[in-house]
């Protein structure tokens, strides 16, 4: 069975909220995997992307040009919530049709795209916060063929960093963090 992009946002949102509702507010200041944020700057960073692609997939306009704090509210509950919508803006057959006006892309790589962060960043913010995660293997599966098809755009427009070496029959999500600039052996040294 082919899974929707919904489908596979509501499995990675499972599969992350654990995580997110794991974080202690003494944590907030940790580092991660992405090193031009902390934790609680990954968060902010989250909610961002969950709330934006909701109105890219309504064809509406997003705007990324501020990351609102929300670590000062009940983020997490919030983070669930947001998710939901998210999953519901996604599962109308609408948000797969077109280009993105604002991103000149396909809405079905749009929605990939959200999936990719969400997973993505949901292992971030498990590494650098001491937390076990296991993302859904077939959102890894399609992350897998995403990456692949976006390699070199997203590393020229600073989406992914540097490939990272990974170890000859390496798992495929550990895989996808090589491919999309991550080091799968991070830890918060």
């Amino acid at each position: 069975m082919t899974m929707t992009v919904a489908n596979l946002l509501r499995r990675s949102a499972d599969a992350a909220l654990p995580v997110l509702r794991g974080i202690g507010d003494d944590q907030l200041d940790l580092p991660t995997p992405c090193t031009e944020y902390q934790v609680g700057d990954l968060i902010n960073h989250l909610f961002l992307v969950v709330v934006n692609f909701q109105h890219l997939a309504r064809h509406e306009p997003a705007d990324f040009s501020a990351t609102p704090d929300v670590t000062g509210t009940d983020w997490r509950a919030r983070f669930a919530a947001e998710s939901d919508a998210l999953v519901a803006a996604w599962s109308q057959p609408s948000a797969l049709e077109g280009v993105s006006a604002g991103m000149g892309l396909p809405q079905p790589v749009v929605g990939q795209l959200v999936l990719l962060d969400l997973t993505v960043h949901a292992w971030d913010l498990a590494v650098a916060t001491g937390q076990p995660y296991r993302p859904d293997a077939d959102a890894v599966a399609r992350l897998g063929e995403l990456v692949e098809m976006m390699d070199e755009q997203a590393r020229a427009m600073k989406v992914f960093g540097d490939e990272v070496a990974v170890p000859d029959g390496a798992d495929p999500f550990t895989r996808l963090l090589g491919r999309a600039g991550r080091d799968p052996g991070w830890s918060p040294a």
